[in-house]
């Protein structure tokens, strides 16, 4: 490794914006995408077992929302922390907060090992008294739980390429986990080359399977490429300052992702009472829009580095332009998907031979529901803002507000109009709340943080102040 008072400035703090974005993103972006095409492609052999079938992986969705809100939340809190160090010059901190992440991995993965042993049955059990569905959900997820460790391992290490801006080979690991389980669900669900056909068991096999074989991809990369993070496991002891210091910014984006899980959870409450397909549709509804909201998440993680580096580096004018740019882009692909949802809702349901109770039920429903496209994309990127200066509990109280205090109660209400085409409407109010907040809160931290930047040091950039 060179020496740290000789490494040379991040490419985060100098090349020109765009082009960092972009080059920080774009590998994201089509990583995400390959990401949520297995998530489609894997429902879609799963439909073709039966509806039931579908049905109990729709419902397995708050479960494993969870296990990516506690690694993805962790993630967040070690790249904002490690960025922001590599901003400041601190390496020995940036190590630090490296190798805690790690161990946080691990902890994180014992968790959802003794979910999956004692906990799979009693989650199915309070959604539906269906024995197809109860057994099918219990093969899925015991095995997804079990094997999680291969998924905490892929998030920690590619988080740590992120934050030294080498998203390129996230994009490496990511797309190889992917298009192994794409390959493998097929040949372990329905048994071909002389394997035994494991039906919905073999979809979780090759979700876990693929990211095993990601985390290990993940590993390698970090040891060979990421010159400017050095872990050592015989020197690492936990170290109780770093951890408090990631879960400051990792805690809220926790709470703020398990809180999805819980609205799903409440979702399938009220769409079971209408009927097993309801909640089959907003599990394909779910599916569906990953493929818009991927690429999103993408410029995220490409984003969120770039503005801690800068925050550290104390850049104001080039962390400003990174927000407007992500704000401009993620706009432009959410536009996009409002219109495919909007003009091709049938042909995206027959993707999963949908019947026509499940096509009369899902058509209004993508139409309805993708109105809030057209609001999301400024409210995604304003979230990860707040998180990558610090300020992730911003983020939560606009995600709690608005999938616990406002789309839930809208949706139990107006669930009891006795039409679930009604439902799909909570999504849109609810939106228009999170824009409210968002809005608020941002005009807060540009006046008590991003306007402040350099001041102290005397700074001489010019303002450079977001337009309220």
């Amino acid at each position: 490794m060179k020496d740290n008072g000789q490494m040379k400035e991040n490419k985060m703090g100098v090349m020109p914006v765009g082009k960092l974005l972009i080059n920080m993103s774009l590998p994201m972006m089509i990583s995400m995408l390959v990401q949520a095409l297995y998530n489609i492609v894997d429902s879609v052999f799963v439909a073709r077992i039966s509806e039931d079938a579908l049905t109990a992986v729709s419902l397995a969705f708050p479960l494993q929302s969870l296990m990516i809100a506690l690694g993805g939340g962790t993630g967040v809190g070690v790249n904002a922390l490690l960025s922001k160090s590599l901003g400041e010059k601190d390496y020995d901190k940036a190590n630090k907060a490296a190798a805690n992440g790690v161990f946080l991995a691990a902890m994180s993965y014992l968790v959802f090992l003794i979910i999956g042993l004692v906990a799979v049955n009693p989650f199915y059990r309070s959604q539906t008294d269906n024995a197809q569905i109860l057994e099918y959900g219990r093969q899925y997820m015991t095995v997804v739980c079990c094997f999680s460790f291969g998924l905490y391992t892929q998030f920690i290490f590619e988080r740590l390429l992120q934050s030294t801006g080498k998203t390129f080979y996230t994009m490496i690991t990511q797309g190889t986990g992917a298009i192994i389980n794409i390959i493998l669900d097929p040949i372990l669900i329905f048994g071909y080359f002389g394997i035994p056909a494991m039906g919905v068991t073999g979809a979780a096999v090759a979700t876990v399977i693929g990211q095993v074989i990601a985390g290990i991809f993940a590993i390698i990369l970090n040891q060979k490429k990421n010159t400017e993070i050095r872990l050592s496991v015989k020197a690492f002891k936990p170290d109780l300052q770093i951890i408090r210091t990631i879960y400051v910014v990792g805690i809220p984006s926790i709470i703020m992702q398990s809180i999805g899980s819980i609205m799903t959870y409440g979702m399938n409450q009220i769409l079971m009472a209408f009927t097993s397909t309801a909640a089959a549709v907003f599990g394909v509804y779910f599916k569906l829009q990953s493929f818009i909201f991927m690429p999103v998440f993408g410029l995220n993680n490409g984003m969120v580095p770039i503005i801690a580096y800068n925050y550290g580096a104390e850049k104001k004018d080039r962390l400003i332009k990174t927000m407007k740019l992500s704000i401009t882009y993620a706009v432009c692909i959410m536009i996009v998907g409002f219109l495919v949802f909007q003009i091709f809702p049938a042909q995206l349901f027959m993707l999963f031979d949908a019947s026509e109770t499940m096509l009369s039920i899902g058509i209004p429903a993508l139409r309805i529901i993708s109105t809030h496209f057209l609001l999301a994309g400024f409210c995604i990127i304003i979230g990860s803002v707040f998180q990558a200066l610090g300020n992730g509990v911003y983020s939560m109280i606009i995600s709690m507000t608005r999938q616990l205090v406002v789309l839930l109660p809208v949706a139990w209400f107006l669930a009891k109009l006795g039409n679930v085409n009604y439902v799909w409407f909570a999504f849109p109010i609810a939106e228009l709340a999170s824009l409210a907040m968002s809005v608020f809160f941002l005009r807060r931290i540009n006046r008590k943080i991003i306007s402040q930047i350099g001041k102290h040091s005397g700074d001489s950039l010019k303002s450079g102040e977001i337009d309220d």
